[in-house]
């Protein structure tokens, strides 16, 4: 039963990465095509978690905890320097 949880996961999460990458190819928006980088982060954040689940090795957890901090502090810079650039027509 793990294995068939495992292997749709590993499908609904691919697909939310393709969806994801379409975003961040046609978003009109800098701020869109930021979010769907964050998003695809995040994505692959989980993608790692299910690799590890399905394969037992939790060294793997350190690679998606760094991911997700890097993630973090993106979004953080990209918020200051709209935050800078003040409220702009983007």
């Amino acid at each position: 039963m793990l294995e068939w949880a495992v292997q749709i996961s590993f499908v609904i999460l691919a697909l939310a990465l393709a969806l994801s990458t379409l975003r961040l190819l046609r978003g009109p928006t800098l701020a869109d095509r930021v979010i769907a980088l964050e998003l695809m982060a995040s994505i692959t954040v989980g993608i790692i978690a299910v690799y590890t689940i399905d394969t037992g090795v939790a060294n793997f957890i350190d690679v998606a905890v760094v991911l997700a901090l890097t993630a973090f502090l993106a979004a953080v810079g990209f918020a200051r320097y709209l935050e800078k650039r003040g409220h702009g027509d983007d």
